[in-house]
C-alpha cells in the first residue's frame, strides 16, 4: 500500500479537506475550514499543518467558546450539511469550548472540536496547564468534554487517526446521532510523524440518507390521523434540517391541519400561510395555544418536545389526546407514548400526502383556525405599534426590525426575553430566516453565531439581537467580524440589566432581585443604588463597528436602514422599558417557587404555582 509520511496534525487537516456529503444528489465539502486560537498546545501541530494548506480557511477568533458558536451557527444555517472544525491549545483554551460543545450537542448540530492535550509521553509531566489526578495518569481537563460530546476520543498515537477519523465522520454526518465530536490531541503526538496510507486522503462522500418509515407504523399513523377531528402538527427543527418545508406546505393545504412551530421550527411555513398558527407552548401565540389545548391528535415532526414547546406538559389538555411522532432520533420518536415513526421528515411527509388523499378537517375547525389567525395578526400589529413613552417596549423594537428587514433577511438571538417575544411576534417569511438557539439558550452565542450565519449565506442581511447583559458577556467577536470583512447588524437592547430574569424573578415574588445594573446601596447593602452608566456605543466603536444611537422608534428604523446600507459591521444601541412585556397567551412555564418564605409576594406566587402545576400531565 502506498504511503505518505505526515505528522498527525498534517494528516488530520489533509483528511478533513477531502470529506464531502451528499443529499438528494447535491454534493458539498463538509468542512468550510477551521476556527480557533493558537497556543503552545496546538501551534506546532495544527498551526504548522494549516500553513501547508492555505486553501483550508483558518479564522482567528477572540475566545474559543465563540469559535464553537460560529461553527454551530454556520451548521444550523446550512441545515447541518456543512460545519467548521475548532482548535484550541490545552488548558483554559480547551475548557473554554465546553459550553459551546454542550450547545452543539443539545441542539444536535455537527461540530468537530480539536483541543490540544497534555503530553502522551509522560516523562516531562506535569506539563504547563496539566490537571494532576492522584488516581490516574490518563485524565486531563479534556475528559470534561465526554458528557457533552456525541463522540470522544484521545489520539495517543499517530496511527490511531486511521480508525478514529471515519468514526468521527460517521457521527458528524448522522442526521440522528450528530452533535459535538471531540478529538483530544496531545501536543507531542500532533507533531509526531507516521507513514499514512494514501488512500486515507482520497475524496470520500458521505451519503446523508432519507430513511423511510416502517410500513406498519406508518399505516398506524395514517389510521390515527384519519380518525382525528382536531389534529395539530408541531413543526420542529427537523422540518427545516430535512428541507421538508415544501412537503409540509402541501400536506397542510391538502388536509387543512394547522401547524404550531417550535423555536427551531419557526419559519417551516410563512406566517401568513393559512395553516400557520405561529409559535406554540410557553412562548406561544394565542391561536396555537388554544388549538393545542383542544387537539385530539398531535403530530410531532422533528421536535424533541422541550418544556417550552409543551408548556411544561400543560399545553395538551384534551383528555383523549394521542401523539404521532416523526423523527429520525428514536428517543424523540417514542416520547409521549406516541406512534413512533422513526424516519426522515421530508420522505415521511411526502408519503402522508399520498396516504391522506381525501382526508380533510371539517369546516368548523377551519373556520375556528381562520378566526384565531385573524385576531392574532391584529394583536401582533397592536404590539408592534404600542407608542409607549418615553421608552419603547420590546415588541415595538421587533415591529421596527420586521418593517426594515427583507423577507430573506435573518433575525438571530438566543437568550433573555428576546427569544420568547420573537417566537410570538416575528413574522417569518421563509425557512432559515429565524435563527434561534433555544436548546441551550446560551448568552454570548449571538454575535459569533451571526458570523457563522453570514458565512453560510453572505447574500443575506443578518440582524443579531442581544440584550445588554448578553452583550457584556461576549462582544469581542465584533473584532473577528471586522477582521474577516463580515457584515452584521447588531442590535443591543439596553434595558439596564437582565430584564428577562428580572421579570421571572418578579413572577415568583422576588421583585427582580439581583438583575438590575445598579450600584450597591450603602444603606441596604443590596444592588439597588443608582443605575450604572454603561457606554455600549463607545465599547462597540472601540472594536471597529460603526455605531448608531437612536432615541425613538422612528430614529431606530432610520438607524436600521442606515446600518443595512453599510458594507461593514454596525451596532445599533436602543434603550427600552423593561417593564413593558408581551403577554403569555394562556400558557405557562414551570419555574419552582419557594415552598416556605416570610415574604407575602413569594407566598402568593407559591399558591399560584401549585394551582398551575396541577395542570401538568403524564402521557401514558
Amino acid at each position: 500500500m502506498e504511503t505518505i509520511r505526515l505528522t498527525t496534525a498534517q494528516a488530520l487537516i489533509r483528511y478533513l479537506k477531502h470529506q464531502y456529503v451528499e443529499r438528494d444528489g447535491v454534493q458539498l465539502p463538509f468542512f468550510a475550514g477551521i476556527l480557533g486560537i493558537f497556543g503552545h498546545g496546538n501551534v506546532a501541530g495544527i498551526g504548522q499543518a494549516l500553513q501547508e494548506h492555505p486553501d483550508f480557511r483558518y479564522i482567528m477568533v477572540r475566545n474559543e467558546q465563540a469559535a464553537v458558536h460560529i461553527a454551530s451557527g454556520f451548521a444550523k444555517a446550512r441545515n447541518r450539511m456543512q460545519t467548521f472544525a475548532c482548535t484550541s491549545s490545552i488548558g483554559p483554551g480547551a475548557t473554554n469550548m465546553v459550553t459551546g460543545a454542550a450547545l452543539a450537542t443539545i441542539n444536535r448540530l455537527p461540530v468537530l472540536l480539536l483541543p490540544g492535550d497534555i503530553f502522551a509521553r509522560r516523562n516531562v509531566a506535569p506539563v504547563l496547564q496539566q490537571l494532576e489526578h492522584p488516581g490516574s495518569q490518563d485524565i486531563s481537563v479534556n475528559d470534561c468534554f465526554k458528557p457533552v460530546s456525541r463522540y470522544w476520543d484521545r489520539i495517543n498515537r499517530p496511527d490511531q487517526l486511521i480508525t478514529t477519523l471515519p468514526e468521527a465522520m460517521r457521527v458528524l454526518t448522522s442526521p440522528a446521532d450528530t452533535g459535538t465530536v471531540t478529538l483530544a490531541l496531545p501536543q507531542d503526538v500532533q507533531a509526531e510523524a507516521y507513514e499514512y496510507p494514501l488512500v486515507l486522503f482520497e475524496k470520500r462522500v458521505w451519503l446523508i440518507p432519507r430513511p423511510l418509515a416502517d410500513r406498519a407504523q406508518l399505516a398506524r399513523a395514517v389510521t390515527m390521523i384519519k380518525a382525528s377531528k382536531r389534529p395539530l402538527i408541531i413543526a420542529g427543527g427537523g422540518v427545516i434540517y430535512s428541507e421538508a418545508t415544501t412537503e409540509l406546505d402541501q400536506l397542510t393545504r391538502q388536509t387543512g391541519i394547522p401547524v404550531g412551530e417550535t423555536q427551531a421550527g419557526k419559519g417551516s411555513l410563512p406566517y401568513h400561510h393559512p395553516a400557520c398558527l405561529g409559535a406554540v407552548g410557553a412562548t406561544g401565540t394565542l391561536p396555537a395555544n388554544r388549538i393545542a389545548a383542544g387537539a385530539d391528535l398531535v403530530i410531532g415532526v422533528g421536535t424533541r418536545y422541550s418544556d417550552f414547546t409543551t408548556a411544561s406538559k400543560t399545553a395538551f389538555q384534551n383528555p383523549d389526546v394521542k401523539f404521532v411522532n416523526i423523527n429520525l432520533f428514536e428517543m424523540d420518536a417514542y416520547k409521549h407514548s406516541s406512534i413512533p415513526v422513526t424516519a426522515d421528515a421530508k420522505a415521511t411527509l411526502a408519503e402522508l400526502i399520498q396516504a391522506l388523499h381525501g382526508f380533510s378537517i371539517d369546516a368548523d375547525y377551519r373556520s375556528e383556525i381562520k378566526q384565531l389567525k385573524t385576531a392574532w395578526e391584529a394583536e401582533t400589529d397592536r404590539l408592534y405599534h404600542l407608542d409607549h413613552q418615553p421608552l419603547p417596549g420590546q415588541s415595538e423594537v421587533i415591529g421596527a426590525i420586521r418593517e426594515v428587514a427583507d423577507e430573506h433577511d435573518v433575525i438571530l438571538s438566543a437568550a433573555g426575553s428576546q427569544p420568547g417575544d420573537l417566537h410570538k411576534l416575528w413574522r417569518a417569511t421563509a425557512p432559515n430566516t429565524y435563527h434561534m438557539e433555544y436548546g441551550y439558550s446560551c448568552m454570548g452565542y449571538e454575535i459569533p453565531a451571526g458570523i457563522g450565519v453570514k458565512l453560510a449565506d453572505p447574500a443575506r442581511e443578518v440582524f443579531v439581537w442581544v440584550g445588554d447583559g448578553t452583550y457584556l458577556m461576549n462582544p469581542t467577536e465584533i473584532l473577528t467580524a471586522i477582521q474577516e470583512g463580515i457584515k452584521l447588524t447588531i442590535i443591543v437592547v439596553d434595558n439596564h440589566g437582565f430584564g428577562s430574569i428580572g421579570g421571572l424573578s418578579a413572577s415568583i415574588g422576588s421583585s427582580g432581585f439581583g438583575t438590575r445594573f445598579s450600584h450597591r446601596d450603602p444603606l441596604s447593602g443590596q444592588l439597588t443604588g443608582e443605575r450604572l452608566t454603561i457606554d455600549f456605543a463607545a465599547n462597540a466603536a472601540s472594536l471597529g463597528a460603526e455605531v448608531f444611537t437612536p432615541d425613538s422608534i422612528a430614529s431606530f428604523k432610520e438607524a436600521l436602514r442606515g446600518a443595512k446600507s453599510r458594507q461593514h459591521t454596525c451596532v445599533v444601541v436602543v434603550e427600552t422599558d423593561r417593564e413593558v412585556r408581551v403577554p403569555g397567551y394562556e400558557s405557562w412555564w414551570d419555574v419552582p417557587v419557594a415552598e416556605v418564605s416570610t415574604m407575602p409576594e413569594v407566598q402568593q406566587a407559591r399558591t399560584e404555582f401549585e394551582e398551575k402545576r396541577r395542570s401538568e400531565r403524564y402521557f401514558l
